[in-house]
């Protein structure tokens, strides 16, 4: 593997400020090997919603940030909760963004990683599953384990967002490993 460090792009598919999913995402941040860089896209509540005319009007600022963000990453790592057995709206939004135009989308080929909290027993399995199908076709390769599906979550965090679960935090250091490897698969391959 290169000495380059790997480059990775956060997004959180819950706009809550104190989502489980922000902390989540925090504690991967943690438990990322040497050589991994984490940068967090916060401003997914700032997209307008997707609009063929209003892109066909030119690309809004919010818009534009996210998909030089996306393109200056080497690969993403998504955390998101499970809404009504789905994507969180906003999410998808974003996604509806950064994939036109299709042909020139920095969402092509990009190598992601897909981790999720929920309060329920879930672990936010079937939102993980939709962005799976969604990126199939924006051919962007998901890794698909170990799966991180954090069930029953606000049991393993405590009131100020911090992982106290070290079964949680082990299953994320081996997921940063997985990760790392797998974006550095594809960098190399471009």
């Amino acid at each position: 593997m290169s000495e380059q460090t790997i480059r990775l792009l956060g997004l959180v598919g819950s706009l809550r400020k104190g989502s489980l999913n922000r902390s989540l995402l925090r504690a991967a941040t943690e438990g990322l090997p040497a050589g991994v860089s984490l940068t967090t896209f916060d401003r997914l509540g700032d997209l307008p919603l997707y609009d063929a005319d209003v892109d066909a009007q030119g690309t809004p600022e919010p818009v534009a940030a996210l998909k030089a963000a996306i393109a200056g990453a080497d690969g993403l790592l998504i955390a998101t909760p499970e809404y009504n057995y789905s994507v969180p709206g906003g999410l998808k939004n974003a996604i509806d963004w950064a994939s036109r135009p299709a042909n020139a989308s920095p969402l092509r080929g990009k190598p992601v990683g897909i981790i999720g909290a929920s309060a329920g027993m879930s672990g936010t399995m079937r939102a993980q599953y939709h962005l799976r199908q969604i990126f199939v076709f924006l051919n962007m390769p998901a890794l698909v384990q170990p799966e991180v599906l954090v069930a029953r979550a606000a049991d393993r965090f405590d009131a100020d967002g911090k992982l106290t679960d070290e079964s949680t935090r082990e299953l994320l250091r081996k997921f940063g490993l997985a990760l790392r490897d797998w974006v550095a698969k594809f960098r190399t391959a471009a």
